[in-house]
């Protein structure tokens, strides 16, 4: 098993698609890496030797901006957008869609899947006594 970055990479997956497991690395910044280094993206990486590990490593930590980096500075940005109280800050704040969704009918996962219809809320009717 592969570990680069603190991330395990999954055995028996292309090299291709193990980088993605890795936070800021997706399939075009992948492709890029492998093709940087040399190394074909259909091995899977079981059977990356090590000197291929190595070298992916190094790329990795000198180019990418990845794991712990990389969400310290998205939440510095988010974090910043919050002081100077811009429209974006105030709906991070708020925990509201950020990017000119709608939010009449389609928020739910941001507002925390809530369910506000007519019956949701509804106490069941008292038994007779």
């Amino acid at each position: 098993m592969a570990r680069i970055v603190g991330v395990n990479l999954p055995s028996n997956k292309r090299t291709e698609i193990g980088l993605t497991y890795i936070f800021g690395i997706g399939r075009n910044t992948s492709n890029k890496i492998l093709k940087q280094t040399k190394i074909n993206p259909d091995k899977r990486v079981k059977d990356l030797t090590t000197s291929e590990i190595e070298q992916l490593r190094k790329v990795i930590e000198n180019k990418c901006r990845t794991e712990g980096t990389l969400k310290r500075d998205i939440s510095g940005n988010i974090k910043r957008l919050k002081e100077i109280g811009c429209y974006r800050g105030l709906r991070h704040t708020v925990h509201l869609p950020v990017r000119g969704q709608r939010t009449k009918t389609n928020s739910r996962t941001v507002r925390g899947n809530v369910r506000q219809t007519m019956g949701s809320g509804r106490q069941s009717a008292a038994k007779k006594t």
